[in-house]
């Protein structure tokens, strides 16, 4: 795959981001958002989808746990994005680029007037060199807080929005390599899978369901973001987050991850 010159979208998943204590891993975020700048600067556009709000609330809040009730979910949502837009400020600052903060609800997608509001925006942000970060409005939208999933941790809502935004490719970082074709974490023997060739009813079965302690999404979910991105012809790789410079590897062509390619004429 070659992502120069393209239209990327990155969902950043909560272990990427965050410590188990919730707190912001800072030399990881740094080092992601020098990657990310450097990489816009090369020519790509580049479009965030960003986890954590809820785990930096925590960690902003002194929670030694991820909270039950819905309401306390929701107050660390809101806390958490305050926190993390301010970060994801102050960072791509430093590198002379400009984020805004779209906050969405399944309606959105729901209805074709405010859809396509939402694909207008997008569209200008990106024309004025902004880089746009998307997050659910967990304090409004409840449906994922009480364990309904309505995007699983944001892998569906990323995929989502690489539709809407026409997106060329879409990467998700997370805590692992990429998709097994069994549980590496029981099977000491399990093997990458560095490509798909479509989301079929064997590759599903390779994917497990728990997510990490502070955020909701696992394999499952980011395979029915595959499903999603694929039908629309958006390549897409899951990577390893734990060390942004996967990232430039990407950009240089090398194998790294699992990549799911779109099918011809999708």
């Amino acid at each position: 795959m070659d992502i120069k010159n393209k239209r990327i979208v990155v969902k950043i998943g909560t272990s990427t981001l965050a410590y188990k204590t919730g707190h912001l891993n800072i030399r990881r975020v740094e080092s992601l958002v020098k990657i990310l700048s450097d990489i816009k600067n090369s020519g790509c556009e580049l479009i965030l989808v960003t986890s954590a709000a809820i785990g930096v609330g925590m960690g902003k809040l002194g929670l030694p746990q991820r909270p039950k009730d819905v309401p306390t979910k929701q107050a660390c949502a809101a806390v958490g994005q305050c926190e993390l837009m301010y970060i994801y400020d102050q960072m791509f600052s430093q590198y002379n680029h400009t984020v805004a903060q779209l906050l969405i609800t399944k309606d959105v997608f729901e209805d074709e007037r405010m859809k396509q509001n939402a694909v207008t925006t997008i569209n200008r942000l990106l024309q004025l060199g902004v880089i746009p970060i998307f997050n659910e409005n967990d304090t409004v939208a409840t449906d994922e807080l009480v364990g309904e999933m309505v995007y699983g941790d944001n892998d569906t809502l990323s995929a989502i929005v690489s539709v809407l935004s026409g997106a060329d490719y879409l990467i998700i970082l997370t805590d692992i390599d990429g998709l097994y074709d069994k549980n590496p974490k029981i099977y000491p023997d399990a093997k990458l899978v560095s490509r798909v060739e479509g989301v079929t009813d064997a590759v599903k079965a390779m994917a497990g369901a728990a997510g990490s302690s502070l955020g909701t999404g696992g394999m499952a979910t980011k395979i029915a973001a595959a499903e999603i991105a694929n039908a629309h012809g958006i390549g897409m790789l899951i990577i390893n987050g734990e060390n942004p410079e996967n990232l430039y590897k990407i950009v240089d062509g090398e194998k790294v991850g699992t990549y799911f390619k779109a099918p011809a004429g999708a």
